[in-house]
């Protein structure tokens, strides 16, 4: 079987590269659904979570998972930055450039903006678009779905997914060269899922994210026959203003025992600052207002003014 690709490049010492992806479902139909990952290199969960998801779609195509049925075409590219994922770098490892940050691409430009381009041209036909992202090497990110300034439609359909967290964004100054800006100028529905961290895969949070994905595709009737299961929490939606930083006031170890997903009390314990040299508690942090944390820092060294955890008021 020929793998087909997205763009295929050269390189001046190492064989050409392609960037691979799926088309599931019959050929006569369009696309309903693009599933994009990978756009930064070390952000292995939505690599996983989409491969994962394009073997399942192929074995119900093959008919190999009995009741189950694809009713429409499914696109998924599981991995943009193919070099950055094989080298384990963010950022295209020859120019040190964000793919990110190269939409709508340019087809006869530097290899960022033509990878950028042929993303753009493969995905904006589906109406219902997916982007996966986790948060950074040193941030856990509770699985969660994130609107940009929505839509009625997206904001609708984001109870598709199951999520017990929805977060509203604004489109700040360096999102409007990225994928979901060039994505929302296109119209349609445009979704961001986040969850865990960069540099490895977190199996829970990638299982969140598969379960949430195949619940969208059986309620965009993209899948049929497959059992949906209620969520064991109620969804909360948090607008743009909800969100609150939680900032360290000096440098030291921060250790915490808490989890990305609880709910917590102003006041409640966050975790300890402790001195690097002397062991000595520097700092205690707590929780400054009541809401649900939604990521938290799990590197431990930290400077003054670092971010170490993210609250959604609730």
């Amino acid at each position: 079987m020929t793998i087909p690709s997205l763009l295929h490049m050269t390189a001046p010492c190492r064989e050409d590269f392609d960037i691979p992806f799926h088309q599931i479902g019959d050929p006569a139909q369009g696309f309903a659904v693009a599933l994009v990952a990978g756009l930064h290199g070390n952000e292995l969960n939505g690599v996983f979570v989409l491969s994962r998801l394009a073997d399942y779609l192929h074995e119900v195509q093959a008919g190999k998972l009995p009741g189950i049925r694809l009713e429409k075409r499914v696109l998924i590219v599981p991995a943009v930055n193919v070099l950055g994922l094989n080298t384990r770098m963010r950022l295209w490892p020859f120019d040190k450039t964000d793919i990110n940050r190269m939409f709508p691409g340019y087809d006869l430009g530097e290899t960022t903006q033509r990878i950028a381009s042929a993303v753009l041209r493969a995905t904006l036909p589906a109406p219902l678009r997916i982007d996966i992202h986790t948060g950074n090497l040193d941030f856990e990110e509770l699985p969660h779905l994130r609107l940009y300034e929505p839509n009625a439609e997206e904001r609708e359909r984001a109870a598709w997914f199951g999520f017990s967290s929805v977060v509203e964004s604004r489109i700040e100054k360096v999102l409007t060269v990225s994928m979901i800006q060039a994505w929302k100028v296109a119209g349609g529905c445009n979704f961001i899922l986040r969850g865990g961290r960069a540099g490895d895969v977190q199996l829970h949070h990638c299982e969140r994210m598969f379960q949430a994905i195949l619940d969208f595709l059986h309620r965009a009737e993209v899948l049929a026959g497959r059992d949906l299961v209620e969520p064991e929490e109620d969804q909360h939606y948090f607008g743009p203003e909800r969100t609150f930083r939680v900032i360290t006031e000096t440098a030291g170890f921060f250790v915490s025992k808490q989890e990305v997903g609880a709910w917590l009390k102003a006041g409640d314990l966050i975790g300890y600052l402790y001195d690097g040299f002397t062991g000595k508690v520097r700092e205690e942090v707590h929780a400054p207002v009541a809401g649900l944390l939604l990521g938290l820092r799990r590197q431990p060294l930290v400077f003054e003014g670092d971010l170490i955890a993210r609250l959604q008021r609730g």
